[in-house]
């Protein structure tokens, strides 16, 4: 397949297909802003170790041995099983490790222990990370059982109800634990009360040394030293051509932070981050989200470079200009909407990085900062990201997915007129306002709703946007063309939570993934409450029909005062019941005929991006007249070189 948008070969292995993303309007920014660009792009692949590290302990090393035997020229490349050790290594390069990025379960590897032995020893055992004293041997006996046993470590993140989900988990951010141990762990540090808390948790590994529990903080003294200096050191070039003092500052009190690991200069970081709004030049860099940890307290490294798209921004600062209208307007109980809404701010812009959690696989929105007090107090940040859409679009048109999953002429239309700036339009309310929205009642634990905290929040944030598609206020703003455009959303939503998002799994297995889980709970809620609406047989498919959109908003109105009612009263046992009776299991038949129906297309549901390739130019004292892009680096290449180029813990 060629890239529309490039003329490069884009590249498919397992059920991920690699597009790439352009840098519209760069060679607009002065030489300082695209310094600045190059200078935390730096600082953004310097991370990417941690995330792998943090998504399991033995992902490091088994990616270094079968980059070792990648790079052999001398080993059999033409053979079945080489092919699969291929395939299974850019499956790990794509997800950060050995574990699925949406649906969390171990890979199965194509080949067997005795071809890995063999590829090993044909290597320079100097080049594979043995631990001292070690043999090759025996570090694959040490291996092995992590590659190849489908029952050791078997999920990067469980959520199994009734599970003790810490040590049922993979991920590498508790070690000798349980969850009862971590819970009260930090349930103790939550008893005294705090106008202004840090996120308890969200920068450390959580370990038990002689029946001690304590914290390894994250920090240039501490855990994952190497990286952070390394990040440190490019943030500190970046702070050198920030673009005010105010952008200045807000790199200072980040490096401040990555120095000490001190969360409360987290908080400080975050407040003045989201504050520092007379900038072209953004970025997001550090232990972020929380979907990585099954308690939702741990941060996945992430990183994220950004410059503003001016022409696209207009409908998000529309959008945040009306946010105390939309927030009054709103159909849950007063008692949990914010009286006064404070610094709603939203861009539309270009992503000229991606790392660590965000890459190869990337959110197309982001809403920060996490923390409910300094959201309430301060607002919130958002991002959509056009580029990446863009990117996604493209590769999306002529698929023919529409026309197999849906046979209404008319919805079609509806689709192929609204369908992209529609999509948009949501992710927009979701970031800018959805999760901006709302309250904590006083005294509510943000963790209290543990493991169903991510699902919660994102339906709250979806349901939010869903609600005010149809409304009337956005065609007065200018935001949709007329009254109709809204239901080609609400059928592609619908659609999508009940069935095609559906071939993201495997057979047998459930709904995992925040998301996804957020998805399903809300189109199978609907489906069971409405009147008008169906998932029946017909012509020998299952088929949607909607036969009153509006009894739909009414249903996403009526679900978003209940999501919002947990959220804000910390309802443990009401979002347990709600997520684990619409969100979690997956019909057999349906999810079998969705997936013959999407092999039939060819495509690969999975999406990531290449990064672009920044090279500084420099004259004959060393100093940096501009800075290049080249998108024509290969997959293979680019994390070949990353893995050479950032290596920082092994």
């Amino acid at each position: 397949m060629k890239c529309e948008s490039f003329g490069y070969k884009d590249e498919r292995f397992a059920d991920i297909q690699m597009l790439r993303y352009r840098l519209n309007g760069f060679d607009s920014l002065t030489l300082s802003q695209k310094k600045l660009v190059y200078y935390l792009s730096q600082a953004t692949l310097y991370g990417r170790d941690i995330t792998f590290d943090q998504f399991g302990k033995h992902n490091l090393r088994i990616r270094k041995i079968l980059e070792v035997v990648y790079r052999n020229q001398d080993v059999n490349r033409d053979s079945d099983d080489f092919r699969a050790l291929e395939t299974y290594l850019k499956r790990i390069w794509f997800s950060n490790g050995i574990y699925h990025h949406y649906g969390c379960e171990k890979f199965n590897p194509g080949f067997d222990e005795m071809y890995l032995r063999k590829v090993l020893h044909q290597v320079d055992a100097r080049q594979l990370p043995l631990n001292e004293g070690q043999t090759v041997d025996e570090m694959i006996d040490e291996l092995s059982p992590v590659i190849f046993n489908p029952e050791v470590l078997a999920k990067r993140v469980n959520k199994a109800d009734g599970e003790d989900l810490i040590q049922t988990s993979a991920c590498n951010f508790y070690q000798g634990v349980t969850q009862q141990e971590a819970e009260d762990f930090y349930a103790r540090m939550k008893a005294a009360e705090d106008p202004e808390p840090p996120s308890y948790g969200l920068n450390s590994t959580l370990v038990k040394v002689d029946g001690d529990v304590k914290e390894l903080t994250w920090s240039a003294q501490g855990h994952y030293t190497n990286a952070i200096k390394h990040i440190v050191y490019w943030l500190e070039k970046a702070s050198s051509v920030a673009e005010n003092d105010a952008q200045k500052e807000v790199i200072d009190t980040l490096i401040a932070y990555y120095q000490t690991g001190d969360l409360r200069k987290f908080n400080d970081y975050s407040i003045k981050w989201l504050q520092c709004l007379d900038t072209k030049i953004d970025f997001i860099n550090g232990f972020i989200e929380v979907y990585g940890d099954p308690l939702g307290l741990k941060g996945s490294w992430e990183g994220l470079v950004e410059y503003i798209d001016e022409e696209a921004t207009h409908r998000t600062q529309t959008i945040s200009r009306n946010a105390q209208w939309f927030e009054d307007h709103s159909p849950v109980d007063p008692r949990f909407k914010k009286k006064e809404v404070r610094g709603v701010s939203a861009n539309v812009i270009c992503a000229a990085m991606l790392g660590g959690d965000e890459y190869p696989s990337t959110a197309i929105g982001i809403n920060l900062p996490n923390a409910d007090w300094i959201r309430a107090r301060y607002g919130s940040k958002s991002i959509t990201i056009s580029n990446i859409t863009d990117a996604y679009n493209k590769a999306s048109h002529g698929s023919g997915f529409r026309e197999e999953f849906i046979k209404d002429k008319t919805i079609l239309e509806l689709i192929d007129k609204y369908a992209d700036a529609c999509d948009d339009l949501h992710t927009d309310l979701h970031e800018c306002l959805g999760h901006g929205s709302g309250q904590l009642l006083p005294g509510v634990d943000p963790d209290a709703l543990l493991a169903y905290g991510n699902t919660i929040e994102e339906a709250r944030a979806d349901l939010f946007g869903l609600y005010y598609m149809a409304d009337e206020k956005l065609v007065e703003l200018g935001l949709l063309p007329n009254g109709e455009a809204y239901k080609a959303h609400y059928y592609t939503y619908i659609l999508n939570g009940l069935m095609t998002q559906l071939v993201r799994i495997e057979p047998g297995r459930q709904i995992e993934e925040a998301h996804m889980r957020n998805r399903a709970l809300i189109a199978r809620w609907c489906l069971a409450h409405a009147k008008s609406m169906s998932l029946t047989r017909k012509h020998g498919y299952y088929e949607l029909e909607i036969g009153s959109f509006e009894e739909l908003r009414t249903l996403f109105a009526e679900l978003l005062a209940e999501i919002q009612r947990i959220k804000s009263e910390g309802d443990f046992k009401a979002a347990r019941e709600l997520v684990e009776t619409y969100a979690v299991k997956v019909d057999a038949d349906l999810h079998a005929e969705v997936l013959e129906r999407y092999k039939k297309l060819n495509l690969a549901p999975y999406k990531g991006f290449i990064n672009p390739w920044l090279l500084p130019v420099c004259n004959e004292n060393g100093e940096i007249t501009d800075i290049q892009i080249n998108y024509s680096e290969t997959y293979e290449h680019q994390m070949l070189r990353y893995s050479s180029e950032y290596a920082t813990l092994i």
